[in-house]
């Protein structure tokens, strides 16, 4: 794998976080790269000086958009720079046209952000089918496929789930709704920056860059097919995405021919250029050879786990693996486990399923090394 960095000394100057510590908390909020922390500073200080909207912004931010698009295989045109994930999701979810009777169909334990914005339309008559798979996360085709009915407008999943690490099959389930007229909407943020996750079956998608982008909160990717800009009408609305010559309101609300109909005002700038500069670090290393560590990772995370007795959470190998490595120890409890981690400087992140079971979670990046994991092994076999 191409690394931004040849030794150890060049990792921990790329990586600051590992000086101090061993960040395996990635699915959570991701720390900064220093470039990514570089490119942030470096616009807020140029914003002392000048305008926040100095005169290479527009190029720059058009610059983050055909980045942003290159990355998901889609055209600059249909991205817009928004976020958190949970804002791209209802604007899909707000901006259709639904009629009384229509049906969505999302899966009951995804993260809430990916079931709100679908479960409130409810109240706008739409009909909410629940998936509910034998083990959370793991949504096949065919289980899709059995929820499809002929008022089937929509359906929405999560790329990757947050807590099994199940990642679905993308373009084989968008195949399927289009060849059955169905749109599907994806919350890609737990797979953008660690596997490829590619648009081409897809109609809408939205990704925040706080996780795998490496990237601010705040600030992400929001994907519109081309198609549907009719179909999807804005619902935030401002003098970014009204057209308004001279800054003057007009009496009748027209859009841009491009996904900036759904920005309404003044971007998240100093988020554009950390986003920016964290797709661009992703970019030189490469998002295949970047899942492919992560998978050589969890395979010796797994069996160093499995042979301390924990239970692994989800699937542990094959095509619907990530890096995503959740367990637990089937007699005892994982909270002294997760302090035991975090007194020496390990983050991780804690975990509860809907019965109350805890779970400890590790979520390595392409940065983390083995020698890393082996360490946390190593704490954790002193807790057995």
């Amino acid at each position: 794998m191409k690394l931004p960095f040849s030794d150890e000394a060049s990792r921990r100057a790329a990586f600051p976080v590992c000086n101090d510590a061993i960040f395996l908390g990635h699915a959570g909020v991701t720390v900064l790269p220093r470039a990514v922390a570089d490119a942030m500073v470096e616009y807020t200080r140029a914003s002392s000086t000048q305008h926040q909207e100095f005169g290479g912004f527009i190029k720059d931010m058009q610059a983050t958009r055909a980045l942003a698009a290159r990355f998901i295989g889609a055209q600059a045109d249909e991205i817009a720079l928004l976020g958190p994930t949970s804002l791209g999701l209802s604007l899909f979810a707000n901006g259709l046209p639904w009629e009384r009777g229509d049906e969505v169909v999302f899966h009951a334990e995804d993260y809430p952000a990916n079931v709100y914005p679908w479960l409130e339309l409810e109240r706008r008559g739409v009909k909410v089918k629940l998936l509910r798979p034998e083990a959370p996360g793991e949504i096949t085709p065919e289980l899709v496929a059995a929820a499809l009915t002929p008022s089937t407008r929509l359906v929405a999943l999560a790329s990757c789930h947050f807590l099994s690490g199940y990642r679905i099959d993308v373009d084989a389930i968008g195949r399927l709704l289009h060849e059955r007229g169905v749109l599907f909407s994806l919350d890609a943020i737990q797979t953008l920056g660690a596997f490829p996750t590619s648009v081409e079956h897809v109609d809408f998608l939205s990704a925040d860059a706080h996780k795998w982008m490496l990237g601010p909160m705040a600030m992400g990717i929001v994907y519109v097919k081309k198609a549907h800009f009719p179909l999807l009408r804005p619902t935030l609305l401002g003098a970014w995405n009204v057209r308004s010559p001279n800054f003057i309101a007009q009496e009748e609300i027209a859009f841009p021919d491009t996904a900036m109909r759904y920005e309404p005002g003044v971007l998240n700038a100093v988020g554009m250029y950390g986003m920016r500069a964290a797709l661009e670090l992703l970019e030189s290393v490469g998002v295949e050879a970047i899942a492919t560590h992560l998978l050589a990772l969890k395979g010796r995370l797994v069996a160093a786990l499995r042979e301390l007795g924990f239970t692994i959470y989800g699937r542990a190998e094959g095509p619907n693996a990530s890096s995503i490595t959740t367990f637990h120890h089937p007699h005892l409890p994982m909270e002294p486990f997760f302090k035991r981690l975090e007194a020496a400087g390990v983050v991780a992140s804690l975990r509860h399923d809907r019965a109350g079971q805890a779970y400890l979670r590790l979520s390595p990046h392409f940065y983390n090394t083995e020698a890393e994991l082996d360490r946390v092994v190593e704490l954790l076999k002193e807790g057995v």
